[in-house]
């Protein structure tokens, strides 16, 4: 941790962060759980795949930890989401997601050379107008979260992606996971 701001102590979390702003944050808890866990044609381990890139792209240590961690509650092994950010056109990932995961490299690095082949790509490979603003949606989400972060000072996340056991990967595939987290840090009732 980084102490940035004096009144998160020195072994702060982003629990932390969410204690000492609840009313600002208790919104983002909303959002991230709907698109997150919400119906989307993006399974619940894509989104989490491209939340652990796009940390992986801002190198934030904390969300590209949670986020490996979070993917391999759905089957994601750690292994993949490194060699995504490795090369994610040579990653052993379905074909059908490398255009999503380029779009989602290119918003994060690039935001205003956006065109409409990045666009073109992503449904040529068969996917909705859906499932790329989910797709946009989770990028922009952890582009935010990332700031937060590490605006914040917190830059590590608790657990090893590499040592994960199913103890701590159950609690992840709730249907709830966010909103719960915001409740045990008092953003959500």
């Amino acid at each position: 941790m980084k102490r940035l701001f004096p009144s998160l102590q020195e072994t702060a979390t982003l629990g932390s962060v969410f204690r000492r702003f609840p009313a600002k944050l208790g919104p983002l808890v909303a959002q991230l759980n709907l698109v997150m866990r919400g119906e989307s044609d993006l399974t619940i381990a894509q989104r989490e795949l491209i939340a652990a890139y796009v940390s992986g792209l801002n190198a934030c240590a904390f969300c590209h930890g949670a986020h490996s961690v979070h993917a391999q509650a759905f089957g994601v092994d750690v292994g993949v989401i490194e060699a995504v950010i490795q090369d994610p056109l040579s990653a052993p990932v379905d074909p059908k997601v490398r255009p999503i995961l380029s779009y989602v490299s290119k918003l994060t690095r690039t935001p205003a050379m956006m065109i409409e082949e990045d666009a073109k790509a992503v449904y040529d490979a068969g996917w909705s107008e859906d499932a790329l603003f989910d797709a946009v949606q989770v990028c922009g989400l952890f582009n935010m979260m990332n700031r937060i972060l590490e605006g914040t000072g917190i830059t590590e996340y608790y657990l090893d992606p590499e040592n994960v056991e199913e103890h701590q990967l159950a609690p992840l595939r709730s249907e709830e996971c966010y909103t719960e987290f915001g409740r045990q840090n008092g953003v959500t009732d």
